[in-house]
């Protein structure tokens, strides 16, 4: 299963097909803010070489992102790459999936509905979360059967959190499935290229 999105390019700078200088800063930043948090979440100080370790990092990303083949979206805000990070993944629902699901904490169990083209899922806001070194995100979900479809946004800042929510909906809602149906496969559908 692959995705594809439109997402807003006056707000976001996809990272995913961002290969060589292209979008480079915007990579090395996004990659910054996340091993920040992390650092944040474990106690941990910011290392000597741990800018060099983003760096490398930004280098190696979107040959990873494109081995896995439109399994994985990834965005960062146009205006300020190391305020939010935000990531669209597709995974095979497998009876370890559904069980890791089902063992969620219940704080986790605070969801709402959330259409979209990819039909009804879940979206889970949480601007404050119970630990100081844990950063607020939002989760979208959505169960097609086959698969798990998530979008997870992770942002530096609490006090803006919370301004930047319309802008993760309108993110989450442009998410779809790139079908691969063979011409004439359905006589209704007009295939186009996702690229």
């Amino acid at each position: 299963m692959r995705l594809t999105a439109d997402a807003d390019p006056r707000l976001w700078i996809p990272v995913t097909d961002s290969l060589g200088w292209r979008g480079r800063r915007h990579r090395k930043a996004a990659i910054r803010m996340l091993l920040g948090q992390v650092n944040a979440a474990v106690g941990a100080t910011e290392r000597p070489g741990s800018r060099f370790g983003a760096w490398a990092m930004s280098q190696a990303a979107p040959m990873l992102m494109k081995r896995a083949d439109g399994r994985v979206l990834v965005w960062t805000w146009k205006a300020e790459p190391e305020l939010i990070v935000a990531m669209a993944t597709a995974q095979t629902l497998t009876p370890e999936v559904r069980i890791a699901r089902a063992s969620m904490p219940m704080e986790y169990d605070d969801t709402q509905s959330f259409p979209s083209r990819l039909g009804v899922g879940e979206k889970l806001v949480v601007p404050i979360p119970p630990s100081e070194a844990s950063p607020p995100f939002a989760t979208y979900t959505w169960d097609t059967g086959t698969h798990l479809v998530t979008l997870t946004a992770v942002c530096s800042d609490r006090e803006r959190f919370g301004t930047l929510t319309g802008a993760l909906d309108d993110l989450a809602r442009s998410i779809r499935i790139a079908d691969d149906l063979e011409g004439g496969e359905l006589p209704e559908v007009l295939r186009l290229d996702p690229a």
